[in-house]
């Protein structure tokens, strides 16, 4: 999976300084996440922001899970290297 499959996760340097956002919107995923982190339900957070949609709320835990994704390979691969006494570069 790559980037390109987030068709509502954007992200724009003149926009809330590049974070991944919605839709271009200035609400930006993490702020989506933390909500969530917090006990905040899709149904409230939909209340909240009204011009956010259910898709935009599920693309981004499906991006977090991405991210989450990349960095357990990249942990798994410098616990094998460094057990093995490879050389990390």
């Amino acid at each position: 999976m790559t980037l390109e499959h987030f068709d509502r996760i954007t992200q724009d340097p003149g926009v809330m300084g590049g974070k991944p956002c919605i839709r271009g919107m200035r609400l930006t995923v993490g702020r989506i996440l933390s909500q969530i982190g917090a006990g905040e339900s899709i149904d409230e957070l939909l209340i909240d922001y009204p011009y956010l949609e259910k898709e935009d709320i599920q693309q981004s835990l499906k991006y977090a899970a991405w991210l989450a994704q990349g960095y357990e390979i990249a942990i798994s691969s410098f616990l094998l290297c460094h057990n093995s006494g490879g050389i990390i570069l």
